[in-house]
């Protein structure tokens, strides 16, 4: 990969928008990035907002690329793999996919084989620059390409990598949908207080603030969930009354089981969408 890479963008929706935006605020030059979508109405508003290149043809923008970022839904991907495919096996750029489900094995395949490719689970919070993405390399990745992935998705909040594709599961269920959940604990809260008296605009102000500075404390601390949750209750007090009844209600396994849910429609989804025609 060349010191000054060319990114493409194969789709250019809500999340391709954050990784873009995040590389610009991280220093990468817009005349290096392109992005390619059917509506060129919208590709002309990504260009006016961010200065890129932009496109319908895919085939063109793929052969731009020294990396080409795959952001169809993964119900297009391998419509779109198999058109772009031609000039991928001429080219060879590092293929990222952050399309949920889809193996690079599955990838690879409708791509013409043998490609780089690292797919990458990123998340909503990504569109506010606090993104948390599992990242993924095939065998054929090098190190300074694994670097340049880091480097974009580090741009809108965390990136860790993982050894094992089969744990992409697990990370689409931990951080991939893990959003909703804080969304429903947020949702909950406000309608209890609001029903308790609090006026609905100051419960949600407050919900907001706690639940982001609980995470707040959580990333800035060295003591584990268990100890934070302490340090906030006393013995026979309020938070004490709260905690036990979300124990005795069964939180814990009830997040177990949620968990569980969506790692099995993740690994359900990947067969499925693998087995497209």
């Amino acid at each position: 990969m060349s010191k000054s890479p060319t990114i493409s963008f194969i789709g250019a929706g809500n999340m391709a928008s954050a990784i873009i935006g995040g590389m610009l605020d991280s220093g990468f030059k817009a005349g290096n990035i392109w992005a390619s979508a059917p509506n060129d109405d919208h590709l002309q508003t990504i260009r006016k907002r961010f200065g890129i290149s932009v496109t319908t043809d895919n085939r063109y923008c793929a052969q731009q690329a020294d990396m080409v970022v795959l952001a169809v839904k993964p119900q297009a991907m391998a419509d779109v793999c198999r058109d772009i495919a031609p000039i991928a096996q001429n080219t060879r750029p590092l293929m990222v996919s952050i399309a949920a489900g889809l193996g690079t094995d599955t990838l690879d395949e409708w791509l013409g084989g043998g490609l780089p490719i690292v797919r990458v689970m990123p998340n909503t919070p990504s569109l506010v620059g606090k993104g948390a993405a599992g990242l993924f390399a095939s065998e054929g990745v090098s190190g300074a390409q694994k670097k340049m992935v880091q480097s974009v998705f580090e741009g809108i909040g965390i990136a860790v990598w993982v050894d094992d594709e089969a744990l992409l599961h697990g990370v689409t269920a931990l951080s991939g949908s893990g959003p909703a959940y804080f969304f429903l604990m947020l949702e909950a809260l406000e309608a209890s207080a609001t029903e308790a008296g609090v006026d609905a605009e100051t419960a949600r102000k407050l919900a907001i603030q706690t639940m982001a500075g609980a995470a707040e404390m959580a990333a800035k601390s060295n003591e584990d969930p268990a100890q934070l949750k302490k340090n906030v209750m006393s013995p026979n007090g309020v938070t004490e009354q709260a905690i036990h009844t979300f124990e005795d209600g069964g939180m814990r396994s009830l997040v177990k089981k949620a968990y569980n849910s969506a790692y099995k429609r993740s690994e359900e989804m990947a067969k499925e969408l693998a087995g497209k025609k």
